[in-house]
């Protein structure tokens, strides 16, 4: 989850320079409950990972370089 289009952008880019995926990071915008302001909206860059494979603590630190966090399912 980060801030912004920009901020999901640049770490779905240097996602696919740090880890070995098997397709392009999605990026989606995520409306906060209740809101219809753009600005009150969340940017997802969502990484495939069936196999839980990617190193957890590398995820999140890519995601706290760019003011985001992770949510893993």
């Amino acid at each position: 989850m980060l801030p912004d289009r920009d901020a999901a952008e640049e770490a779905a880019e240097e996602a696919g320079r740090r880890f070995i995926l098997d397709d392009d990071p999605e990026i989606v915008r995520e409306a906060l409950a209740g809101e219809d302001d753009a600005e009150d909206a969340q940017w997802l860059v969502v990484i495939d990972d069936p196999d839980g494979e990617l190193d957890r603590a590398a995820l999140r630190e890519l995601a706290e370089e760019y003011d985001g966090w992770t949510e893993v399912e």
